[in-house]
């Protein structure tokens, strides 16, 4: 039975270099990247310059994506312009974009035979539109070179920058997700360059935008939310008409980064899921490893059918 959990314990100390987690659970468990598979996948990135979101952001799937060469695609470069409290990635002054990025990111995506590709990015607020056009020309230039696998971008929330998501949009990929990440309460805390309402309403605008996209987000629990607050997310992604939700344990990638609250066992991951799934939505993936892109290939799968189901229902 879910109970609700305690505030953030001293978010005010997130970044401070002495801020420990609680030891880590049994059903926490990962294998490193150390297959022949994933030695061919680190390979072709660094042969065509390309960052994943695996390798910066300290996914743990990372062995088992590899070995079955998936990656996540991570554009324009690897220093992102923002600092949140739960991200492993770099901060700082980013480098000029690469305009070859597009081709050699699509090149990968052929040579790995991907089904569906994910790409994302860091947060780039130092450029006009976000990056939104790099996100645009990556969607080209897979479609051309690979045009039977599917897209799925899981993108920053391009603030302030206007136009930007209607560009993302218009390049029409298969599904749109940005995360929103945790509940509106913490976002200080967390994810103090965003805006809770603003990244709702920029999946709604993408529904708005075009019905026939998929669009998709995705929490973490165990940073000091309550039950009541998850749930209340819930209702607001089903409000701007999300179709699929994650739910994944968060983990601290280094002790400069906030602290895990709580690890939630893999029955109260089971219990968010049932809900999740009675409140509507398409697809619900919830457990202590659920990721935004894992198993987006199956997932996407079973995303399609289930909509030609409610459809024909």
């Amino acid at each position: 039975m879910m109970t609700d959990t305690p505030a953030l314990r001293h978010p005010e100390k997130a970044h401070r270099p002495d801020n420990p987690s609680p030891r880590k659970p049994a059903w926490i468990r990962v294998k490193a990247p150390t297959s022949e598979e994933a030695a061919e996948v680190r390979r072709l990135m660094r042969d065509k310059s390309l960052h994943t979101v695996c390798e910066e952001a300290a996914c743990p799937n990372i062995g088992e994506c590899w070995k079955h060469r998936h990656a996540t695609f991570m554009i324009l470069g690897d220093t992102c312009t923002r600092a949140c409290a739960f991200c492993n990635v770099k901060t700082g002054k980013p480098g000029a974009v690469d305009l070859a990025e597009p081709e050699h990111l699509a090149e990968s995506v052929k040579a790995m035979g991907l089904r569906h590709v994910v790409i994302t990015s860091v947060d780039r607020d130092d450029l006009a539109d976000g990056g939104a056009f790099q996100f645009v020309a990556s969607i080209a230039a897979v479609r051309t070179q690979a045009p039977d696998c599917t897209v799925e971008v899981l993108t920053p929330d391009f603030r302030d920058k206007a136009g930007a998501i209607a560009a993302v949009a218009a390049a029409r990929p298969d599904v749109f997700n940005h995360n929103l990440e945790t509940v509106p309460r913490l976002y200080p805390a967390i994810r103090p360059g965003a805006r809770y309402f603003e990244s709702l309403r920029l999946l709604q605008k993408v529904r708005e935008l075009d019905a026939a996209i998929f669009t998709k987000s995705g929490i973490m629990v165990g940073l000091g939310e309550t039950r009541a607050e998850i749930l209340q997310v819930m209702d607001d992604m089903r409000s701007a008409g999300i179709d699929f939700i994650t739910i994944g344990q968060y983990l601290q990638p280094t002790l400069k980064h906030v602290a895990v609250d709580r690890f939630l066992p893999p029955e109260e991951f089971e219990e968010l899921k049932t809900i999740a799934c009675a409140k509507g939505f398409l697809m619900v993936a919830a457990s202590p490893l659920t990721r935004s892109s894992h198993h987006a290939d199956r997932d996407f799968a079973a995303l399609k059918a289930a909509r030609a189901a409610r459809a024909a229902g």
